[in-house]
């Protein structure tokens, strides 16, 4: 396809997979909507590749509930910048670039705020690209902003063979760290190694507490990331030391049920997060650095595993299997 420039804007048809209301896989849509031209402070891009999150699976079945519908899912992807509206200089057509943190990514092409985009070096594939900034820039969320691992921190990253689990894994090693990991599997288990997680518990109804302690001669981790939810987090607070952290961030497995104040102390004297990386990404100066950061360590080779591939119209079996745990890495979309 020829790039076009500000000059030759025309509005064109873009393939989208969307919902129109909250509920199942079978809520998605493949559809045929016009893009307008970019306006002020925009560009058009054509993408390559799409990441795949549960952030994703919560905004379709209402959990994380979006502001409008329809809507187009997906916040991350890679592609090439196809136009440029008025006022952006810092871009270039035909310049390859990521984004993260802006819903719409389940696209062929789309309209991006010009800030969201990051320049791509040419060492890093675009699978790579689409698949390392939210997960990235949620590990740097947890390990700078939540608790400042480095070489005298032990951390316990629960799916620990994900997509976002491996890339926890890996960058608390990056800093030094002492890494726990929990899969479901065996197979699981040497996905979780590979990443360079030191001890790996396998079982789903594992004794997160008993084991931790004994690799831990009792002391207990100074972090625990919980992306699990379901009964997950309750279970962790064992695993962690006095006036250590747990950082809550997802719940694949279920809602998380409620907890009580005295679950947290004065007894165990621990810290809990909460927290959201969308809200970590809406800071353009915080997301910017942050992605840099990211795509410096993918370069270097600390990037996350690309997983399965599906088209962009097999959204729902992409869903259906993330939701399931069939997937292992981080699963992408491809676009027409």
């Amino acid at each position: 396809m020829t790039l076009t420039n500000r000059a030759t804007l025309t509005t064109l048809s873009t393939r989208v997979v969307r919902i129109r209301e909250p509920g199942g896989p079978d809520h998605l849509e493949t559809a045929d909507i016009d893009l307008a031209d970019p306006g002020p402070g925009q560009i058009r891009v054509r993408q390559t590749a799409i990441g795949l999150n549960f952030i994703d699976i919560y905004q379709r079945s209402g959990l994380y509930p979006l502001p409008a519908l329809p809507a187009v899912l997906g916040i991350e992807a890679a592609g090439v910048v196809e136009a440029i509206g008025p006022d952006v200089a810092e871009l270039a057509v035909g310049q390859r670039i990521a984004y993260a943190g802006e819903v719409g990514a389940y696209a062929a092409a789309r309209l991006l705020p010009a800030w969201r985009a990051v320049p791509v070096p040419a060492a890093i594939a675009d699978s790579v690209a689409a698949t390392a900034l939210a997960r990235g820039i949620t590990a740097h969320m947890l390990q700078t902003r939540i608790y400042a691992v480095g070489a005298e921190s032990t951390v316990l990253v629960h799916s620990a063979a994900g997509g976002l689990g491996s890339l926890l894994v890996r960058f608390a090693r990056r800093r030094g760290a002492t890494v726990i990991g929990t899969v479901g599997s065996a197979a699981k288990a040497d996905i979780a190694r590979a990443a360079g997680a030191d001890h790996v518990i396998v079982g789903r109804d594992a004794d997160f507490g008993r084991e931790v302690a004994a690799l831990t001669g009792g002391a207990g981790v100074d972090v625990a990331y919980d992306g699990v939810g379901g009964d997950t987090l309750r279970r962790t607070l064992d695993c962690v030391r006095p006036f250590g952290t747990v950082a809550s961030f997802g719940e694949s497995a279920g809602p998380i049920p409620p907890l009580a104040v005295e679950d947290l102390g004065p007894r165990r004297s621990l810290m809990l997060a909460r927290p959201s990386v969308m809200r970590y990404m809406a800071e353009p100066a915080v997301y910017r650095l942050a992605a840099a950061e990211v795509l410096d360590a993918a370069a270097a080779g600390t990037a996350p595993t690309v997983g399965r591939a599906y088209p962009l119209e097999q959204a729902a079996a992409a869903h259906i299997d993330l939701e399931s745990g069939a997937t292992t890495g981080c699963a992408l979309l491809l676009p027409p």
